[in-house]
């Protein structure tokens, strides 16, 4: 089968040649499956996890359609608004934009935590593209400070995400004030029924475009998992932070509250750490990606809200403090990690009560994780944690079995994880499906 090129998709050669700048030369499924639609006109909706080349796959067909309008925006307009969950989102597809443009594209990021009239000022002379929040940007349009009704492409990015976010309901504002002619586009990594509502009203006969990656996860990601009490994981996520071969890490835990608690309790055992989530201030979370990124602290703590938008060279182990609430998530966690080629590993530390949790991982990452005794199945002779369903106990990072410390479980609590019986899933292979 003949490889897709950009080119071959209908790509201006000006943009191929950034793309194979920046060492990239082929399409991913999709982009090979968007990419002619979108240059026809046609609104697309994607769903598609995090790391399948959505930025691309949306923002060429843009970029390239901008490059063909005469003249300049009119002030206080934008050609185009990409809309994101999160600010550290936002400013990645605004640097994956221009390095698309080459200098031939003036955008303008709408966030909160930043400077307000700096924001107005950038609009206020018309701007080709606005990457933004919802949140700051509901301000700008409700006081007049930018107009929508000139605005022709659309992006909703992480869609379920917003959904989470509690964003939905201000999104179908702004959907409300766009002009009727527009190229409209949706990504999501999952459909909830609120999702598909949103689709109805947002997008007109759109081209569906269903993408499973042929691996969830990264194969250069060792995940390895950990069965313990939730009391015995401070002293454990202690020595594995303290661990020489730890570069930077990543500890998620499933609330806020969660991730505070874990942060301040790494700092009171001498442990440079800094947390993100939510409800930390927008320049809060900006000052401590800085400084991870820099290396002044090694551990970041954060919680699935802000996972996606992490994307920090150097990150050498991701560690699974709580299992999240859907196992979509624990693929973007990790995912932090192994990034461009290179190795990582992903460490889960889990609690009796968490079992379910990383039944549904095993699912979705159709991956073994859980050790026979577990299951209630008959122990395999190997070790399992890695793509393939090779069995074995859970082991710790670098294949060291975990020996949790002396523990004497209170009457009143049991203190041991139930057998279940066994549950034999056969894997699902991987798919991309296309509807009109």
């Amino acid at each position: 089968m003949t490889e897709q090129t950009f080119a071959a998709l209908g790509v201006a050669q000006p943009l191929v040649d950034a793309l194979t700048r920046a060492g990239l030369t082929c399409p991913t499924p999709i982009q090979v499956a968007t990419i002619p639609a979108q240059l026809e006109g046609r609104d697309v909706l994607g769903v598609a996890q995090t790391g399948t080349g959505k930025t691309a796959a949306f923002g060429l067909p843009m970029v390239q359609a901008i490059h063909g309008l005469k003249g300049r925006p009119t002030p206080k307009t934008c050609r185009a608004l990409i809309l994101a969950p999160t600010r550290e989102l936002a400013v990645q597809i605004e640097t994956s934009l221009r390095s698309y443009a080459g200098g031939r594209l003036s955008t303008q990021l709408v966030l909160g935590g930043m400077s307000r009239s700096a924001q107005v000022r950038g609009i206020g002379r018309g701007v080709d593209v606005v990457i933004a929040t919802p949140g700051r940007i509901i301000d700008l349009v409700d006081e007049g400070d930018l107009r929508l009704d000139e605005t022709r492409f659309v992006v909703l990015d992480e869609a379920d995400r917003m959904l989470d976010m509690g964003f939905i309901n201000p999104v179908r504002s702004l959907v409300a004030k766009l002009h009727p002619r527009r190229q409209s586009l949706l990504f999501s990594a999952t459909m909830p029924a609120e999702i598909e509502t949103l689709t109805r009203e947002f997008l007109k006969d759109p081209l569906r475009v269903e993408v499973a990656p042929q691996s969830t996860v990264v194969p250069k990601i060792e995940q390895t998992v950990e069965l313990m009490p939730t009391a015995d994981k401070r002293a454990r996520l202690l020595a594995l932070v303290g661990d020489p071969e730890v570069g930077r890490a990543i500890v998620f835990a499933r609330t806020k509250r969660g991730a505070d608690r874990v942060a301040e309790n790494l700092q009171k055992d001498g442990v440079d750490a800094e947390v993100i989530h939510g409800n930390k201030a927008q320049n809060a979370r900006q000052r401590a990606l800085d400084a991870f990124r820099a290396g002044r602290v090694r551990v970041l703590v954060a919680t699935d809200i802000v996972a996606r938008g992490i994307d920090v060279p150097g990150i050498t182990h991701v560690v699974n403090y709580d299992l999240p609430d859907e196992a979509e998530s624990y693929v973007h966690r990790i995912g932090r990690t192994g990034r461009n080629g290179a190795a990582g590993i992903a460490v889960t530390l889990c609690a009796p009560d968490e079992v379910d949790k990383l039944r549904a991982v095993e699912k979705i990452t159709r991956t073994r994780l859980l050790s026979a005794d577990v299951r209630g199945e008959p122990a395999p002779k190997k070790h399992q944690g890695r793509p393939g369903g090779r069995g074995g106990a859970p082991k710790a990072a670098h294949g060291k079995p975990y020996q949790p410390k002396p523990h004497q479980p209170k009457p009143a609590h049991g203190g041991e994880a139930q057998k279940s019986g066994p549950q034999r899933r056969r894997p699902r292979r991987p798919r991309i499906t296309r509807a009109a």
